[in-house]
């Protein structure tokens, strides 16, 4: 019976269901894990790279994890190139607002608009779904930190924390034992980490295998308004991933 109904996206199925957009999600499930927490001091992101071959060159620029505008930013599960797409989008708009209204486009506002435009394929012929769900990261004045997940069909929803790409239910099932939305900044960055073990193939994390930034209040800036992206160094990530494989987690 689904084959008569998956071929196109404006089609339902006598049951109500639009299989091209279930595969879609279906497909974010065999990307690269991303993990996200919500803090009172910032929010963290961390990620899964995927390295199919070791005579691949490892790029400068993040894969997974990108800065839309100083107070936010997203980790990618699934096809990059179509992820690509989307964020150029987003970051327009941010800068457009900006350049209208003179402050930070707020959180919500930004994932409305670039969901509308991931529902929008999946609403007209002759287009496919976008084949990526993301993990927003922001701060604004009137709600503060927050933590958006998007997917496919162009729901969104906000989370303390939350996974997607390979095996997130059993991420989910670490993060809803664990997670506590009073822990420090640094305890956040440590069960991400955890989580992401858990979610790979490999036994060891390795540090050029995770990418990890966080949107926090700068502390060079005694300012509670000063907000900035800061992506994890690699000397960090090498403690922090020796401290996973080590099974010496703390989270408070």
């Amino acid at each position: 019976m689904a084959r008569r109904y998956d071929s196109h996206t404006t089609t339902f199925s006598p049951e109500g269901r639009l299989y091209q957009v279930e595969y879609a999600i279906e497909a974010i499930s065999h990307a690269g894990a991303a993990v996200g927490l919500r803090t009172n001091e910032g929010v963290v992101l961390a990620a899964e790279k995927k390295i199919l071959s070791k005579l691949l060159e490892t790029s400068v620029a993040s894969e997974k994890m990108c800065k839309l505008d100083d107070h936010v930013a997203v980790a990618v599960a699934g096809i990059n190139s179509d992820a690509n797409l989307l964020i150029n989008s987003a970051r327009l708009f941010a800068q457009r607002y900006a350049a209208g209204y003179s402050e930070p486009v707020p959180i919500e506002q930004l994932v409305h608009h670039l969901c509308d435009q991931k529902q929008g394929y999946t609403q007209f012929g002759g287009l496919r779904p976008f084949g990526v769900s993301f993990l927003f990261a922001g701060w604004d004045k009137s709600s503060g930190f927050q933590l958006y997940q998007s997917d496919p069909s162009g729901n969104y929803a906000g989370w303390t924390a939350t996974a997607i790409g390979a095996n997130n239910q059993a991420a989910q099932a670490i993060l809803k034992s664990e997670y506590a939305p009073s822990m420090s900044l640094n305890a956040a960055r440590k069960l991400a980490l955890k989580v992401l073990k858990q979610t790979m193939d490999s036994t060891i994390l390795m540090p050029e295998k995770v990418e990890m930034c966080e949107v926090a209040r700068a502390h060079e800036v005694p300012s509670e308004k000063h907000i900035r992206f800061r992506m994890a160094s690699d000397k960090e990530l090498e403690e922090l991933c020796g401290l996973a494989n080590s099974a010496t987690l703390p989270t408070s």
